[in-house]
């Protein structure tokens, strides 16, 4: 009973509208300067040439890492690498969609996943794929024994997932 009584005299006293009306006011201007203020873009998106310079790392990483496996083989000696790629960094995006079915008319909608709010919206990457390899060159010290240099293809075939059609070895000089 005291908490109402006292709560009706704060209600009869003036200071306590003012001090709401107060409060109040400054909450909206606080809402008015921070939608001037810019806002900061998420870590998550990246630019044209961050991509490129990713693709460049991926292909030398990949490239260090063959020629360590491919040193392993009996008789192959100093290995150098070369990788070709086919195509950079590739983002795939998140659908969704709904396919109807009826009498002789199918009917598919599909559309982008988009996040953020306000400016800041953008379409959703579900996976990143990595640059396509399309071939390699590999010289190597036993490039010039038949048998080092076919366990040097079917290895690189393996390890990169393309045909040995693709990949070159030679011997170094």
């Amino acid at each position: 009973m005291e908490v109402i009584k006292e709560a009706k005299e704060l209600l009869k006293d003036r200071k306590w509208a003012v001090l709401m009306t107060v409060c109040g006011i400054a909450g909206l201007l606080l809402i008015m300067i921070s939608s001037l203020l810019p806002d900061k873009k998420p870590a998550a998106v990246r630019t044209e040439q961050q991509s490129v310079y990713d693709s460049s790392d991926y292909c030398k990483d990949t490239e260090k890492r063959l020629a360590d496996l491919l040193r392993e083989i009996e008789g192959a000696g100093e290995v150098k690498v070369y990788l070709t790629v086919g195509s950079e960094q590739r983002y795939v995006y998140a659908t969704e969609g709904r396919h109807s079915r009826s009498d002789n008319k199918t009917e598919e909608e599909e559309k982008y996943v988009i996040v953020g709010g306000g400016s800041e919206k953008n379409a959703l990457v579900e996976t990143i794929e990595a640059p396509k390899i399309t071939g390699a060159v590999i010289v190597c010290g036993g490039g010039g024994d038949a048998a080092v240099r076919e366990q040097i293809y079917k290895a690189a075939s393996a390890a990169l997932g393309i045909p040995t059609a693709k990949i070159y070895v030679a011997k170094i000089r």
